[in-house]
């Protein structure tokens, strides 16, 4: 335990070095910085949008954000943190400006909305794992964006409702119901949904981590792709942009 604090605390004061030296003009700070948070940052955007495109440029568009918003971080609260929520509104804005249908975080669940079970086909033993994922990731897909949002941030990326509230300006109390719901549309739309009394049955029944057994896999993160992986941030005197280094 004490080495993982350790761990921890190195990679915060590092981080908080770094953040000092970029806020005076070291590009190479900036890009450190960039290069050791770039992966996760894809992550979240990749798993909010499907699109591998949009993922990249909206990593792209992120960082920018925080370059240009980079002076106003004092360090109240760790750089992951400060990322992610620049992340998750990047990418919410994105979908604003798609104009595509939005949902509060605080808009109840619509009942009456019309549920289709997907069917995926009889289970085969030997493509189980991908047809699953696949699966899951059609339904995290028709998630409503609030619900979306907060589904990953937990369940994949493991934050704590405490930071989730923090991260997307909610109450602690806002994130858990969104994050039910979010896993009750996703247990329709694969199929799980059962019948009450066989839920009561403590031999069936599964608990908020288990009820979703493809996450685990689910979890891990995408591999960056070249194009993503090659964006090297460049800070220059009245100038904000980024390059590819293979163009």
């Amino acid at each position: 335990m004490s080495s993982v604090l350790n761990s921890t605390a190195t990679r915060f004061d590092s981080d908080l070095d770094l953040v000092k030296r970029a806020q005076q003009g070291d590009s190479d700070a900036f890009a450190s910085l960039f290069y050791a948070h770039k992966a996760r940052i894809y992550s979240v955007c990749l798993r909010m949008t499907n699109n591998t495109a949009e993922a990249e440029d909206l990593t792209q568009d992120a960082f920018l954000q925080v370059f240009r918003k980079l002076a106003t971080f004092r360090g109240d609260s760790a750089l992951s943190t400060w990322l992610y929520r620049i992340a998750v509104n990047t990418v919410l804005m994105h979908f604003r400006k798609k104009a595509l249908r939005q949902i509060s975080l605080d808009e109840p669940y619509n009942q009456d909305a019309r549920l289709v079970r997907r069917e995926y086909g009889s289970r085969d033993g030997r493509l189980v794992g991908s047809v699953d994922r696949i699966a899951l990731t059609r339904a995290i897909k028709e998630l409503p964006v609030g619900y979306r949002t907060i589904f990953l941030l937990h369940e994949v990326e493991g934050y704590e409702h405490q930071e989730i509230a923090e991260l997307l300006d909610c109450s602690v109390g806002n994130s858990k119901s969104q994050l039910h719901k979010a896993k009750l549309r996703i247990r329709e739309l694969l199929g799980y949904a059962r019948d009450e009394a066989v839920a009561e049955n403590p031999a069936t029944r599964r608990d908020h981590r288990s009820s979703e057994p493809l996450i685990g896999n689910w979890r891990e993160p995408p591999e960056l792709p070249q194009k993503a992986g090659s964006m090297v941030p460049a800070m220059s005197s009245g100038t904000q942009q980024f390059f590819d280094s293979n163009a």
